[in-house]
């Protein structure tokens, strides 16, 4: 029997797969955000995809499958982007707050991804879903290694680490999820910039709000960001 995560198909070529899954995904994400999950129909995506059900057939098993595969696509870019972004920094100050910017600039580019996740978790099988919750757990804690890095090293005061990190999560989500009100009003860097304002000067220390201040004199509030930009121009 195959694990839960596991999702077949029937045509063995890495390159392919991931190609054809991506446009497909692609798709489904904007109907399954459109038109919601039960009332978007396998034709429909296919037709939304440019190609035929059949094809679909041959990369996914089922509707399942498909929304399995985006919501863990939007939390492995955590995982595997927000380590690439604090390549290079050393100081704690400075990694939590690019780690936070990071994960709110993933979620800018995933927006409609982000949306989906709050709304289809709870349509996913139960094995699947514990599986996501795994994920989501695995992101959260690259956040708060950074935070209690910058505990450990009297940056910021004691805290309950799990509850604020879940406060960042939060406050970067709500980009996607309140964009309508967001868009036109502040960039995803002013935004960033604001949310440190809220979640993290409060908690710092003389030493660590100094640490701040020159990060955001270095980045001009994250506005020339340069691993933001080079990041960018890769997708």
């Amino acid at each position: 029997m195959a694990s839960p995560g596991h999702v077949g198909s029937l045509v063995t070529d890495a390159k392919l797969i991931e190609e054809r899954r991506g446009q497909i995904l692609r798709a489904a994400v904007k109907l399954f955000s459109e038109d919601g999950y039960y009332t978007t129909t396998i034709q429909k995506i296919a037709r939304e995809a440019g190609v035929s059900i059949g094809l679909i057939y041959q990369y996914f098993g089922d509707k399942d499958d498909i929304l399995f595969l985006t919501l863990k696509m939007v939390l492995e870019s955590y995982e595997h982007e927000i380590p690439l972004r604090l390549e290079g920094l050393t100081h704690p100050v400075e990694r939590l707050a690019m780690a936070i910017w990071a994960y709110c600039s993933i979620v800018d580019r995933l927006r409609d991804a982000t949306v989906l996740a709050y709304r289809s978790t709870k349509s996913l099988r139960a094995d699947r879903r514990n599986l996501i919750k795994d994920e989501e757990l695995r992101s959260n804690r690259l956040l708060e290694a950074c935070l209690r890095d910058c505990i450990a090293g009297g940056y910021m005061r004691t805290v309950n680490e799990s509850m604020l990190v879940y406060q960042f999560v939060m406050f970067c989500h709500a980009w996607a999820l309140k964009y309508w009100a967001f868009q036109g009003v502040m960039t995803p860097a002013e935004y960033v910039s604001e949310g440190l304002k809220l979640l993290v000067e409060p908690f710092l220390t003389a030493k660590g709000k100094a640490a701040l201040a020159a990060m955001r004199r270095a980045t001009g509030n994250f506005s020339h960001d340069k691993r933001a930009r080079s990041r960018a121009k890769t997708k």
